[in-house]
């Protein structure tokens, strides 16, 4: 299954420099990377992200991350994936701008 983060560039750009991330900010002070399934990313997006446009959009598949992936309950009693460990440039598929529109954040086709 993919499972999608959302960074913003200069986080993007660390984490590609240094190979692994412990996340953005809100990710350090959990303890634990936020990640969010497709059906849950466009969401995040406008909760978290609404007013930028400089943001990266990290796929990963779900079952390649191991057993520091725990799904657990969160927005509205979703469940969420969240990672206990360090993200790894190895851990990512793809990575794909993701900027701002006039109607919000435009995400690449066959995400949603």
């Amino acid at each position: 299954m993919l499972i999608l983060k959302i960074l913003r560039r200069p986080e993007w750009d660390a984490f590609r420099a240094a190979g692994q991330t412990g996340g953005a900010p809100v990710d350090l002070a959990d303890g634990y990377i936020h990640f969010s399934t497709p059906a849950q990313v466009a969401e995040t997006a406008a909760k978290h992200f609404s007013h930028e446009s400089d943001l990266v959009l990290v796929a990963c598949d779900a079952d390649r991350l191991g057993p520091a992936l725990k799904w657990e309950e969160s927005r509205g009693g979703a469940l969420f994936p969240h990672l206990y460990r360090a993200l790894t440039l190895a851990d990512v598929i793809w990575d794909k701008s993701l900027p701002l529109g006039a109607t919000g954040h435009i995400f690449p086709e066959g995400v949603l």
